[in-house]
């Protein structure tokens, strides 16, 4: 049978792992939210990738259109000094000079053409890319909204928890709660059953005095603790 001392330790080691707990999930949601922000910030990248690719295909558009306004307007001049020239060297040089021209405004055709097509291939994929972004976006900011729920929540319950585990603590008497503090500094679980002779927090056999005083057999009050870890221990019949 456990001794009111020992009950005591036990109730606050149950309050101070749940605020302990509560500590833990408390601290961890700025990183989750932290998480979530970074895959937000990664989809708006995607989507400005995408449209980034879009843009640099219509900007080579009208470079094109460009280059090819102004090989039409050089062969529109060829074509009008062709036909005042008299001399028949003169008129053929400008005749190869017709023909380069035309072959590169081809060319440049050509090019526009394919850039025309990649540029409604990449409209395609922004468009598609954009609707799926800003769903997977709109999901993010539903998470965060979440986590900044559960964090207000989590304040609450600590709030009470710590309120818990303040009244527990203050139930014991000063040399039970400075044992208490001491061991709790450490870790968990400050209090551990002793089963087939062994502590329950280190697994280590303890000795016949540790176990004695555990079954309630040396001075009433004294609290029996591990010789290997220190915890307190009791006798679990």
């Amino acid at each position: 049978m456990l001794t009111p001392v020992l009950e005591k330790v036990l109730i606050l080691q149950d309050r101070d792992a749940r605020k302990r707990g509560l500590e833990a999930q408390l601290k961890a949601v700025p990183g989750d939210i932290g998480q979530v922000e970074q895959r937000i910030a990664a989809e708006k990248a995607a989507i400005e990738a995408a449209k980034a690719e879009w843009n640099s295909l219509e900007t080579k558009k009208k470079l094109l259109e460009t280059e090819i306004g102004s090989a039409e307007a050089k062969l529109a001049k060829y074509k009008t000094q062709q036909s005042q020239v008299r001399k028949n060297d003169e008129y053929q040089a400008l005749g190869h000079e017709i023909a380069t021209t035309e072959g590169a405004i081809s060319a440049l055709e050509g090019s526009e053409l394919e850039i025309m097509y990649a540029i409604d291939e990449a409209k395609k994929k922004f468009t598609a890319a954009e609707a799926e972004l800003k769903a997977n976006i709109a999901g993010h900011q539903s998470r965060i909204a979440t986590l900044r729920e559960r964090e207000t929540s989590l304040r609450s319950e600590l709030e009470a928890a710590t309120g818990d585990f303040e009244a527990a603590r203050a139930a014991l008497d000063e040399s039970a709660r400075r044992v208490y503090d001491r061991l709790a500094a450490r870790a968990l679980p400050v209090c551990v059953p002793i089963r087939g002779g062994k502590c329950g927090g280190c697994h280590l056999k303890v000795s016949s005095e540790v176990e004695s005083a555990a079954r309630g057999k040396s001075v009433e009050g004294q609290l029996a603790a591990c010789d290997q870890c220190g915890r307190l221990v009791y006798w679990e019949s």
